[in-house]
């Protein structure tokens, strides 16, 4: 058997001193060097073998950080690590304490293809550290090789016609795509972040900005079609990381996606992400072909249909945690009033307690949360220098 551990950390906009990444935002000496600090104890506290980071302008800050985690860790078992001399030396406790550091690890950064560089501008991306290094070389997505076409289908009554489409080219930010040897199985991990829900406002040709964002002039309806955007965009970002995910199920992979979805786990989004879930039983269903009322599938197809859904469905960790533990106390953002998880992490049927051919389980799952405030308060802007986000973990163990 082996225990991994594989977590996921919004770090919250991870870019060297007195740079601007975005219009009038940088961090001074100062406020850098406590965000470094703050991250390399975040990283330090979860001492996971696989992390995926969302929000990296540039590798280099990350890399530091993770080399201060590791100092960091050295000088921690060095303290609390009994030497050769100790009798005592192989008690469990002092495995438990052991930490772990990052000597040796892998790390693949997915740059952000908008991203050219200037000041006020910039576009994050995403990263993967792994202990356990990389099967193969990691994989971006976001370019699409070819436009994402979204066709709408005439409503009933409507003599055909153009019912318009939607066209995605490109994802506002990388999907990273890894291969990572546990415990003599590959497994295909995924670390995206999908579009926010801050609203999409187009600025007119010759126009210094979007008419929506002069709030002195406040336009509902313009700041209601800004939302959509962002909410469309967001779930073709999904099905296309949903799309790579079948593609690996597939082929016989099993597959952990994580991230920031922006999206609770129920949000259709989500969804797509995760794929549907089976009907209670398909034998009740009318038939897609029924010429009568009493045409329905058959017990062999309700298997059939049942076993295809299952097969490519993921499961969230949370919540096989919340089932696990028989609590609910899990949240990753918190705003306005509301605590919610849009940090997530998502395992396939290779790793269900109810699959008799499961490769592992999920034995525990954490939250590192006590930072976060509302984002309404007065208090929020320490945020800046933290996260706005909780990080998460799924304690693994292989068979």
């Amino acid at each position: 058997m082996q225990d991994i551990t594989v977590a996921s950390f919004n770090v919250k906009n991870l870019i060297g001193p007195d740079q601007e990444y975005y219009r009038f935002q940088t961090y001074t000496p100062e406020e850098y060097a406590w965000k470094a600090d703050w991250m390399a104890d975040q990283l330090l506290a979860l001492d996971a073998d696989v992390v995926g980071f969302q929000e990296i302008f540039d590798e280099a800050p990350l890399q530091a950080v993770i080399d201060e985690a590791t100092r960091r860790s050295d000088i921690l078992n060095d303290a609390a690590q009994p030497d050769q001399t100790k009798k005592y030396r192989k008690k469990a406790i002092f495995r438990r304490l052991e930490s772990g550091g990052y000597h040796g690890a892998s790390l693949a950064f997915a740059p952000n293809v908008a991203d050219a560089g200037i000041p006020g501008e910039r576009r994050p991306g995403v990263a993967v550290l792994s202990r356990l290094g990389f099967a193969g070389a990691p994989e971006i997505i976001q370019d699409l090789p070819a436009p994402l076409v979204i066709p709408f289908a005439p409503l009933r009554g409507l003599d055909g016609g153009d019912a318009g489409q939607f066209t995605l080219k490109r994802l506002s930010r990388p999907i990273l795509k890894v291969r990572i040897a546990m415990g003599g199985q590959v497994v295909t991990v995924f670390n995206c972040h999908l579009k926010s829900k801050l609203g999409e406002y187009i600025t007119p040709t010759g126009a210094a900005f979007a008419p929506e964002a002069d709030l002195t002039t406040y336009d509902p309806l313009g700041r209601a079609m800004g939302s959509l955007r962002a909410a469309v965009r967001r779930m073709a970002e999904a099905w296309v990381l949903r799309q790579a995910i079948v593609t690996e199920l597939n082929a016989g992979h099993p597959v952990i996606a994580m991230g920031d979805y922006n999206d609770g786990e129920h949000a259709v989004s989500s969804e797509i992400i995760a794929g549907e879930r089976p009907f209670k039983n398909y034998s009740w269903m009318l038939r897609h072909d029924a010429e009568h009322r009493a045409d329905r599938y058959t017990a062999e197809e309700n298997e059939q249909i049942t076993e295809a859904v299952e097969r490519v469905r993921l499961r969230s960790a949370e919540k096989l945690f919340v089932r696990k533990s028989l609590r609910d106390m899990v949240y990753t953002s918190a705003f306005g009033g509301v605590f919610e998880s849009i940090d997530q992490i998502w395992l396939s049927r290779h790793f269900d307690p109810d699959n008799a051919a499961r490769i592992g389980d999920m034995t525990y799952f954490s939250v590192l949360n006590d930072h976060l405030t509302d984002g309404s308060h007065p208090e929020a802007p320490y945020n800046k220098l933290a996260s706005d986000h909780g990080q998460i973990m799924a304690h693994l163990r292989l068979r």
